[in-house]
């Protein structure tokens, strides 16, 4: 139920906008946070303002005013407080925007330092922050958020069932020149209670053998054991990491992927669409073996009209049909789940929102940064989500 005061709150953020537009969308966002940070206090201490209540931890105890700088504009905000309680409190919802605005200024800081012109440098904090930024805020937020997101990278981890791996491209200055630098992920679906989360991130000059195998090693260095599947795209680097590191577990090849690599082997515009049509059937299959005979058929039509689109398909589709084998013992909702990189591509769109209008990162270690940064904000929401995959699922 609506309480009075929230109605009144979201009636003034509404007016704002109706009087002033976008210009009091800064207004708007200021009202909107404060009643949602008191909200959020009431939950934490189980009891509305005033309200008598046995299950009631704590009490409220007035609040602290901040001024946020934010990408509308200057938010000047009332930090609710509390007393008398085991734990301390501070709103969820404003520590996550607030890592996030961190990551961009520092990112964007950093450009200063490495001579990137004040023009462009401006033009970027008027579109991801809303405001210019000085290097003395610089060296006293990057100590702390720097030791945060670390913290993060580096937490342990438990039984994890089913592991994604993606990598994303950003451009870097390296000694001198403009390189392309691979920022690997690893999302995974943990095992006791079936939520995903975001395992750990890297970035690397490339996406060789080497820093592959480097990075899955992190990850059993931190506690990851228990990998039942792996799914991720063809890349002869991070197969033969997965050979040395996993040895012996089941590997997906993105369906999506595959789909877009036979396109590569149709010679005629007109059997595209037919083919991938073809392709999709085989992937909907319900089961393993209809699915190799559907292949099969597929293949042996194809022969003589395309034979090179023949061999491939022959050769590459059953590597993405590893989900349907009855060992893993996955149900339909899971195969759709876990038969892609899906999770994966929209994490990386959501990246490339926030790095796209930067263009070139200073070093590794920035972008490095602003990905952690993102990327824990979407581990939390899964973490405290809704269940990906149930154990009925994958059993």
């Amino acid at each position: 139920m609506t309480h009075p005061e929230q109605h009144t709150a979201i009636q003034a953020a509404l007016e704002s906008l109706v009087e002033e537009g976008f210009d009091g969308m800064a207004t708007a966002m200021q009202i909107l946070f404060n009643e949602a940070m008191k909200i959020e206090r009431s939950q934490f201490l189980r009891a509305e303002p005033h309200e008598r209540t046995s299950e009631r931890e704590g009490y409220a105890n007035g609040f602290k005013p901040k001024s946020v700088k934010s990408r509308i504009g200057r938010l000047d905000l009332r930090i609710p407080q509390v007393r008398d309680t085991e734990t301390p409190f501070y709103p969820r919802s404003l520590e996550r925007g607030l890592r996030s605005e961190r990551a961009l200024k520092l990112a964007i800081a950093e450009m200063y330092v490495q001579g990137v012109s004040t023009r462009k440098v401006k033009e970027i904090a008027e579109q991801l922050c809303g405001t210019e930024i000085n290097s003395t805020e610089v060296s006293r937020a990057a100590k702390l958020l720097d030791e945060e997101l670390s913290a993060w990278r580096e937490r342990e981890l438990g039984a994890i069932k089913y592991l994604i791996l993606d990598a994303r491209y950003e451009k870097v200055r390296y000694a001198g020149s403009v390189v392309d630098c691979a920022v690997l992920i690893a999302m995974g679906v943990r095992a006791d209670d079936g939520k995903r989360m975001i395992l750990g991130t890297s970035v690397s000059l490339s996406e060789a053998e080497v820093h592959w195998r480097a990075f899955l090693e992190r990850l059993q260095d931190r506690g990851m054991h228990g990998v039942k599947l792996v799914v991720s795209d063809d890349h002869k680097g991070l197969k033969a990491a997965l050979k040395a590191r996993l040895t012996g577990v089941p590997w997906q090849r993105c369906q999506c992927h595959l789909q877009r690599n036979a396109q590569g082997y149709v010679a005629r515009k007109d059997q595209r669409a037919s083919v991938a049509e073809s392709i999709r059937a085989i992937f909907n299959q319900p089961k393993r073996k209809d699915a190799d005979e559907l292949l099969r058929r597929t293949v042996d039509s194809y022969r003589k009209s395309a034979p090179r689109l023949a061999e491939w398909m022959e050769t590459n589709i059953p590597e993405g049909l590893t989900v349907l084998d009855a060992n893993l013992g996955l149900s339909a909702a899971a195969c759709r789940r876990l038969r892609t990189t899906n999770a994966l591509e929209r994490v990386n769109k959501e990246i490339k929102r926030r790095t796209r209008v930067a263009t070139l990162f200073p070093n590794e270690e920035s972008i490095l940064r602003l990905v952690s940064a993102l990327l824990m904000e979407i581990s939390e929401e899964w973490e405290t989500g809704r269940v990906y995959i149930t154990n009925e699922d994958g059993d």
